[in-house]
C-alpha cells in the first residue's frame, strides 16, 4: 500500500470526465453509425469539440483536464474490445447475466439490451492501446507544465465479470479459475498504464460502479439466492480488491491513480443502486491501494460521511456534493457544511484536526455530466454553472489551491 500522499494531482476543484457533448458531434457519430457519412468527417469534428472542452475547463479554473469523454460512446471506453481475447456479443443470451446486478435490471426493466456486450473467448493479450493517440492530443492542447494534471478516465478491470454468471465470463477451456483470469487482465492493465505514462500520462481515474453495487442490500440479496454462485459477495469483494492491487502494483511512484464509484449515471440521469459506504468502507479504504476515491455524496443514496473514519493519512477523498444529474443549482453555504463535516469524520478516524483533515480533501459533481454520450438531464448552461460552483465551493474553503 503507498504510505505517500499524493496531490495536485488530485485538486481541490475535480470533475469525472466526461462532460456534455456538443449537437454536431452527437449527430455526425449517429450519422457514421448508420453508415451515412465517413469516420474521417468524425473525427475531425472530435477534435474541435475536444479542443473547445479544454479551452472551456481551463476557462473555468480547472486542472485536472479531460477530453470530455468525447470519442467514446459510454464512460468504460475502448480497454477491453481493444484486447486479444475479448469479443463483443451483440444479441447476447440473458442467461448469461447476473440479473440481480443493479446496471442490468436496470437496463432490463426499461426494455433495454444490457450494455455492451463483451465477454472473453480466448487468451487475454494486451496487443497495443487504444488510448494513446487520445491521450496525445489532449496533451497537446494544454501547456507543458500542465501535462502530468490531465486526467484519463479508464473501465474498472473488473467491469466485465461482476455482470456474468458463474462460468459465463470466460471460456474453461481457456481459464480453470477466476485467479487465472484476474491474473491476465491484471497484466493488461499493467501494460496499458506503463505506455501511457511512457507518453506522459500521471492522472489516471479509473470508473468502477461495480464496487459502489456491493454496499446494495437489493443486490447482496439477489447474491445470496443465486445458488450458481460458488463464493460469497465479501469473498468475491476481496477479489476484486486483489485485481485492483494488482492492475496498478506496477505503476510508477508519480503516476495518480484514483477510483470513482457511484451509483450509476444512464440516460435521463437514472441512477441504479442504492447504499451507504458502510458495508465496505475498511476494505475500500484501507485495502484497495489507490491514492484517491472519488465519491458519490449528492443524495441520501450514499449514506453518511461517518464510513470516512477509515480514511488512512495518506490517501485523498473527493466529496461529489454537487450533482450532474439535474439542473437546480447547490446553495454554497450548505455545501461547505457538508465538507467542513466530512473533514470531521476524516478527523476522528485519524485523531487530527479538522484542518489537517481538510488538506486531504476536494470536491467536485457525484458522476460525470455524460457517462453515456446522450448525457444527463442537463444542457451546456446548467454544466458550466455546475463547474461554476464546484470551482467557487473550493476556493471558498481553500483560497488559492487548485
Amino acid at each position: 500500500m503507498a504510505a505517500k500522499l499524493h496531490r495536485n494531482p488530485p485538486f481541490r476543484a475535480e470533475h469525472l470526465g466526461s462532460l456534455l457533448r456538443p449537437e454536431n458531434l452527437l449527430k455526425t457519430r449517429e450519422e457514421v453509425d448508420k453508415g451515412t457519412a465517413q469516420p474521417t468527417t468524425l473525427t475531425s469534428i472530435e477534435d474541435d469539440a475536444v479542443k473547445d472542452i479544454v479551452d472551456l475547463q481551463i476557462k473555468l479554473g480547472f486542472h485536472p483536464i479531460s477530453d470530455g469523454e468525447y470519442r467514446r460512446h459510454m464512460f468504460w471506453g475502448t480497454f477491453f474490445p481493444g484486447i486479444d481475447g475479448f469479443e463483443e456479443i451483440q444479441n447476447p443470451d440473458i442467461d448469461i447475466f447476473r440479473m440481480y446486478i443493479p446496471d442490468i435490471a436496470a437496463f432490463t426493466e426499461a426494455g433495454h439490451k444490457p450494455g455492451e456486450t463483451v465477454i472473453c473467448t480466448g487468451k487475454i493479450k494486451h496487443v497495443g492501446s487504444t488510448y494513446v493517440d487520445q491521450w496525445e492530443y489532449l496533451k497537446n492542447l494544454v501547456p507543458k507544465d500542465r501535462v502530468h494534471e490531465c486526467k484519463l478516465t479508464l473501465a474498472a478491470p473488473n467491469w466485465y465479470h461482476l455482470r456474468y454468471k458463474e462460468g459465463k465470463a470466460y471460456p474453461k477451456t481457456v481459464y480453470s479459475s477466476d485467479a487465472e483470469y484476474f491474473a491476465d487482465i491484471a497484466k493488461a492493465y499493467q501494460t496499458e498504464l506503463q505506455i501511457l505514462y511512457d507518453h506522459g500520462l500521471r492522472n489516471v481515474q479509473i470508473d468502477d460502479p461495480n464496487l459502489a453495487y456491493f454496499c446494495s442490500e437489493k443486490m447482496l440479496a439477489g447474491w445470496k439466492e443465486d445458488k450458481s454462485n460458488t463464493k460469497s459477495a465479501e469473498d468475491l469483494l476481496d477479489d476484486y480488491i486483489k485485481l485492483y492491487n494488482d492492475c496498478i502494483s506496477k505503476r510508477p511512484a508519480d503516476m495518480h491513480v484514483g477510483v470513482h464509484l457511484c451509483r450509476g449515471n444512464f440516460v435521463g440521469s437514472r441512477h441504479f443502486s442504492e447504499g451507504g459506504y458502510d458495508r465496505i468502507a475498511t476494505k475500500l479504504f484501507q485495502q484497495l491501494s489507490v491514492d484517491t476515491y472519488y465519491l458519490e455524496y449528492d443524495t441520501e443514496r450514499a449514506g453518511t460521511f461517518e464510513p470516512l473514519k477509515h480514511l488512512p493519512k495518506h490517501k485523498n477523498v473527493i466529496l461529489g456534493v454537487i450533482t450532474s444529474k439535474f439542473p437546480k443549482l447547490e446553495n454554497l453555504e450548505e455545501m461547505k457544511k457538508k465538507v467542513y463535516s466530512a473533514a470531521d469524520y476524516v478527523a476522528e478516524g485519524n485523531n487530527e484536526t479538522q484542518k489537517e483533515a481538510l488538506q486531504r480533501l476536494g470536491v467536485s459533481p457525484q458522476c460525470g455530466f455524460a457517462s453515456h454520450s446522450s448525457g444527463n438531464s442537463v444542457v451546456r448552461e446548467d454544466m458550466i454553472a455546475k463547474l461554476k460552483l464546484v470551482r467557487e465551493l473550493a476556493d471558498s474553503i481553500w483560497p488559492g489551491e487548485p
